[in-house]
Parts: C-alpha cells; sequence; structure tokens
C-alpha cells in the first residue's frame, strides 16, 4: 500500500506532549491511523542484565510547544542476522520503547479495545519495526477498530542470560533478582500499556495480549504470570498464541550457570569464584554487543531462554499444565485464548540453526541447545525414531539436518505443543474458552520474503494476520482473510460473545483452506500429539520428584 505520513500532535495529560504521524492512503487520500513510534515504555537498568526501569511519576515525553518527536522505530536490542532480516543499524540495549498504531476518530464509550502485540524471532532476534497495522486499522475491508502496541524486548544472551553471580549482584545492588530480563521487559512494557493506553483512547480493561512464535512464546508466560497475580491488578483479558506453545519446564538455575558459563569461556574469562569481588562480571559487562553475539553463537547452549527463576517462571508451572490449576484460574477469569498453526511450519524452522552434521547425533546436540533437562531431548529422540533414538533415518526424512530437524523442531515449538497446552485447559474445564485455526492459504505478498516453495511455512500469515503487513493484497485476498478470520478475529480482539467461529469441541479448528474456502476440520493431527505431549509430561513429572 502506497502512503504518505504527516504530523500529528497528541497530548498525554501529566506525560505531556508527543508528535507522531498520520499515515494516509495516497491512492484515497483517506487517513488510516495514527501511528507513534519509538515511544518509551520504560528507562534503562543501571547495569546490562539488571531489570529496566518503570518511568518516575515526574517522566514527560516533551512539552506543547516541543513535544517529544516519535514519527519512526523502536530502537533494537543488538541480535545476529537471520535470512534476509538485519537490524543493526537500528541496534541499542536501551530499547524499552514501544510502537503504536491508533485508530483515527473518536473513540467509542470507554475508549478502543487493544492489542498488545509480542514479535517473534526465537527470543534471539527480531523487531516490532518489522510490522505495519496501518491498513489493518484503516483499510475499510479490515475495519479492525483497535488500538496496537507493539514493544521492543532484550533478545538472545542480553534478555535472557542468567547466572548466581547475576543475581548476586542484583540482590548487592538492591535491584530484583536477575534473570528473564526479555519477559520483565514485556511485563513493563504491558504495564505501562495499561497505566497509559487511556491517554491514547484505549480502554485498559480490553487488553488482548497476542505474539507470534516466539512472542506467542512469551505471551503463554505472561499469561500465566497474570493468573497469578491478584484479580484487581492483572491486565490480560484475552490471549492469541499464533504458532508457538510452550514444550518443558524452562531450564534449572544449574543449567542456567552451565550456560553462562560456557559464555565465560568464550570470551576467555575465568570464573569469579569465592570472594572474586565480581571482576569476571565486570568485565563481561564491559564486553562489546559485537563480542558477545559472536560468543553466544558459538557456545553449546547457543539458545538463551527463560529459565525457572521462581519469580516469573514458577517452578510448579507445568505441574499447574497436569493438575488442570492453570485451567482453572483461566476460567475463573474468563480469560478467552486464539491459538493456532499454519500447515507447513517446518520448512523455516529448519534454517534456524541447524544441526552441524547430517547425523542422529548431531540433532540431538541441537536440541539440547532448547529444551531442558537433557533427559527430555533424549525421551524425545526415542518418541520419534524409536528405543535407540536416532540408528535409522525416519522413512519420511530425506536428512537428519534438515528434514528431520525441521519436522521434529515444529513440532515441539508448535504442533504437538500446542495441542498438548490444548489438551491440558480442556481437562483442566476451560474448553469454552478456546478457539483453535489452521492455515493453509498462502497470500501472494508473503513471497516477498519467503521462498514460495516453502509453501504455508511458518510466518507466512503474518501478512494475513495484518493485513498484507505493509504489503498489497489483492480483492479476492482481502475477501478471502476478512471471512475466514480477520473479521471473526475483530469480534475476538472486542470481545463479542459470538465470534461466529463455528467449531465446536476442541478437536475442532477453524480451518482456511488452499482454495481459499473456509471449513471446519476435524483434527487428523490429535492423537499424534497426544503421544509426544504425554511422552514429555510423564518424563517431566518423574524428574520434578527427583
Amino acid at each position: 500500500m502506497d502512503t504518505s505520513r504527516h504530523p500529528y500532535r497528541q497530548s498525554l495529560g501529566h506525560r505531556g506532549h508527543i508528535e507522531g504521524v498520520t499515515v494516509v492512503d495516497n491512492a484515497s487520500q483517506r487517513p488510516l491511523c495514527h501511528y507513534f513510534g519509538g515511544l518509551r515504555y520504560g528507562l534503562p537498568p543501571s547495569q546490562r542484565w539488571r531489570r529496566a526501569q518503570k518511568l518516575p511519576a515526574t517522566y514527560t515525553y516533551g512539552t506543547a510547544s516541543q513535544p517529544g518527536v516519535c514519527p519512526g522505530a523502536t530502537k533494537v536490542c543488538p541480535q545476529p542476522r537471520f535470512l534476509n532480516l538485519s537490524f543493526g543499524d537500528n541496534w541499542d540495549e536501551d530499547c524499552f520503547q514501544c510502537n503504536i498504531w491508533v485508530p483515527t476518530g473518536a473513540p467509542p464509550p470507554g475508549g478502543w479495545p487493544v492489542l498488545f502485540f509480542i514479535h517473534g524471532g526465537f527470543l534471539q532476534f527480531g523487531s516490532p519495526n518489522t510490522f505495519d497495522a496501518s491498513a489493518l486499522l484503516g483499510d475499510p475491508a479490515a475495519a479492525f477498530n483497535a488500538i496496537v502496541v507493539m514493544p521492543a524486548y532484550r533478545v538472545g544472551i542480553f534478555g535472557f542470560l542468567a547466572s548466581s553471580e547475576l543475581s548476586a549482584d542484583a540482590a548487592a545492588a538492591g535491584d530484583p533478582a536477575a534473570g528473564n530480563q526479555g519477559i520483565w521487559d514485556q511485563r513493563l512494557a504491558l504495564e505501562w500499556t495499561r497505566d497509559h493506553i487511556g491517554l491514547f483512547g484505549g480502554d485498559p480493561r480490553r487488553i488482548t495480549i497476542a505474539g507470534y512464535s516466539a512472542g506467542a512464546y512469551s505471551v503463554f508466560y505472561q499469561l500465566a504470570y497474570d493468573l497469578r497475580q491478584p484479580a484487581a491488578t492483572a491486565i490480560v483479558s484475552q490471549a492469541c498464541i499464533f504458532s508457538n506453545s510452550p514444550a518443558t519446564q524452562p531450564r534449572s538455575a544449574a543449567q542456567a550457570q552451565a550456560q553462562y558459563n560456557e559464555v565465560l569461556s568464550a570470551v576467555n574469562l575465568p570464573l569469579d569464584g569465592p570472594g572474586g569481588g565480581g571482576t569476571t562480571l565486570a568485565a563481561l559487562r564491559a564486553l562489546p554487543a559485537s563480542t558477545l553475539l559472536d560468543a553466544a553463537a558459538r557456545v553449546p547452549t547457543h539458545q538463551f531462554r527463560p529459565w525457572t527463576d521462581d519469580d516469573f517462571v514458577s517452578a510448579a508451572l507445568f505441574r499447574s499444565l497436569d493438575s488442570g490449576a492453570f485451567a482453572r484460574r483461566l476460567a475463573a477469569r474468563r480469560v478467552r485464548v486464539l491459538t493456532g498453526e499454519c500447515r507447513d511450519e517446518r520448512h523455516l524452522y529448519a534454517t534456524w540453526f541447524p544441526p552441524a552434521a547430517n547425523t542422529a547425533d548431531a540433532l540431538r546436540a541441537r536440541l539440547r541447545a532448547d529444551y531442558h533437562p537433557p533427559a527430555a531431548v533424549d525421551a524425545l529422540m526415542q518418541l520419534y525414531y524409536g528405543p535407540a533414538g536416532g540408528e535409522t533415518l525416519p522413512a519420511n526424512c530425506a536428512n537428519w539436518d534438515v528434514d528431520a530437524f525441521g519436522r521434529v523442531y515444529a513440532d515441539m515449538q508448535v504442533h504437538c505443543m500446542q495441542r498438548g497446552l490444548v489438551d491440558s485447559l480442556v481437562r483442566g474445564g476451560a474448553d469454552h474458552l478456546l478457539y483453535r485455526y489452521r492455515v493453509e492459504f498462502r497470500l501472494r505478498c508473503a513471497d516477498e520474503s519467503i521462498p514460495p516453495e516453502w509453501s504455508v511455512t511458518h510466518a507466512t500469515d503474518q501478512y494475513l494476520w495484518f493485513w498484507g503487513n505493509g504489503s498489497r493484497l489483492e480483492a479476492r485476498e482481502k475477501e478471502v482473510i476478512h471471512r475466514a478470520f480477520i473479521g471473526p478475529w475483530t469480534r475476538f480482539v472486542h470481545g463479542e460473545d459470538d465470534i461466529g467461529w463455528g467449531t465446536r469441541g476442541h478437536r475442532q479448528v477453524r480451518r482456511l483452506r488452499p482454495d481459499g474456502e473456509v471449513d471446519i476440520w476435524e483434527d487428523e493431527l490429535w492423537e499424534e500429539a497426544m503421544r509426544v505431549w504425554r511422552g514429555l509430561r510423564e518424563l517431566d513429572a518423574a524428574v520434578a520428584k527427583l
């Protein structure tokens, strides 16, 4: 879509004034929305790997005569490259900013509903600046009519490094415990949204938290944390978990420490040891971001993910799924969950840090970088590849390092684990709150970034949910995706009781077929997913008893 931008000023009450832009469709000269980019939601911490800080009560963005100018984009946490994506020109560890799209015109009584969207990228890379919600809000054919908020947050080694040294350092400084910085950043942005969205005409009582891929993974953990808070301080009213799901209880303190030690070895720094005075940590903090990124890519445990700190991530989280306690809390709060998948998730997944060799052992080593404990990976290999865990390549796989990896990784990230989450919510009595979907239709504009031969792979549907995501949609495509998902999803975000989803029971899925037709699909993958999910859950339960 060809657009232009015109300055637009907004008063934020006690927070002062800002200047964003009104996005205008050049063809029709119709204003699509107001946009504010790079708006700060928190202050940087005093040291790398500590928590970002809430804006003080006295903080203002600007004055009426000199407003804070925010027409552009957020800063982006330093990160590795992936495919044709690179955000190096906008790197800054002070990335505590968000992008906001606001409908034009007067808000409805009570304010606009709010979609708080978390970007993906395996928690290792990504940016809210790759999304454009302008057409979703402003094209009458979409008529989404909600405020969209997308935060940047720390990723990879900057967002998820943890160790006893970092925890002791934080405690000595009087800061909250260290670790899980990236998901704490997301929570800070979510709290900022609750506290400030009314200044943009939004309704803080109607916040749907959504995310794609690792953003969807993050949504689950944000939802789990929110459900443990008192009802009076809860923020999340609904959740959208697009193409991801939790797999196993996040790594333990010991596993987090082992990864930290790997990083020290990679940058030739010694352990501080008893009475070390934190000299190694100080040296680690002083290293350039590029040096840390290089080290992060070379260590055996090269995926940096949340750990079980028993603060944000409860040690009882997966036990609460098994017992139904999680689902009962969800049902008591009446939090609806929309979740689903693309048919061919595996093709893109196969490209992210593939195994180092075409062997079962290399595949096992690669999976251990993501999933904990190591026994879980051994069990997974046996579930997929027989008692020996990989003596023979399965008949449906061409090789270990691309095909087998892509299939098992997509199952762990999406297909099997998502069905496992659904099963746990159903067994806990929350089945009436679930809306499942499956995408088998590919938009032409997806070809701009994702090879056509990957078909309906992971991330192709981001163009669907964001109405082209800044690219042109054909007239028929608009009709197809509005009928299939955008219309019902809009009603979901607006909190309507009947969204016209059409499914009955958790085994039924609203499906957009390759021919553009919508049907209700009886889930043919359910039993195999349950075999994998329950096998991993039995192992997790056994480990928890040790």
